[in-house]
């Protein structure tokens, strides 16, 4: 099953492709966009990495993958990039949305997350979604806590040049599908 088109009230979600790479150079450029990932903007040469590695990702668990966000009017603006990749975990997926700066606070995020969960276990068989972030990363805990997923844990991990806010740890959050079902009602 490839990736299908998403839509939701406000967002078009399209596949990931070759043809969005300056899109990604866009978004990725960004240091405050990368502000608990990275800690910096990435280079041209470091998408070119990430694009591989993603589109490579996407055809690992058929129907899993990347999507870009654009609004859905006449416009069309790019909104972002929209994470279903595979997680570590037999039917488990990997939740994760990165939004450009002028998309931020629209509630674009939890929308589009809100369609890649019905997606994930209606569509795509999956029994599990888990997304993780730094902890001191408010917005994103938010969007995934307004969605439905539950704080599962704080772990700490090393790191080489820690970014600020390292100290705090790590969270992950999840929702099952019998979680995501019982919610719906």
């Amino acid at each position: 099953m490839p990736q299908p088109v998403l839509r939701t009230e406000r967002l078009l979600m399209v596949p990931l492709a070759d043809r969005h790479f300056e899109l990604e150079v866009e978004l990725d450029g960004d240091a405050e966009v990368l502000r608990y990932l990275f800690g910096r903007a990435r280079t041209r040469d470091e998408v070119t990495v990430a694009h591989a590695r993603r589109v490579a990702a996407a055809g690992r668990v058929d129907g899993l993958g990347f999507w870009m966000a654009f609004r859905d009017d006449e416009d069309g603006e790019f909104v972002g990039l929209m994470m279903l990749p595979p997680a570590d975990g037999p039917r488990t997926a990997e939740l994760g949305y990165r939004l450009m700066r002028r998309a931020w606070r629209q509630g674009l995020a939890s929308e589009a997350s809100r369609e890649l969960l019905r997606y994930a276990f209606e569509e795509a068989g999956q029994e599990r979604v888990v997304a993780q972030t730094m902890a001191v990363n408010v917005g994103s805990r938010g969007v995934m806590a307004k969605v439905g997923l539950r704080h599962i844990r704080t772990f700490h991990e090393h790191f080489e040049d820690p970014l600020p806010g390292t100290e705090e740890g790590e969270v992950e959050y999840a929702i099952t599908r019998a979680e995501w079902a019982a919610a719906l009602h």
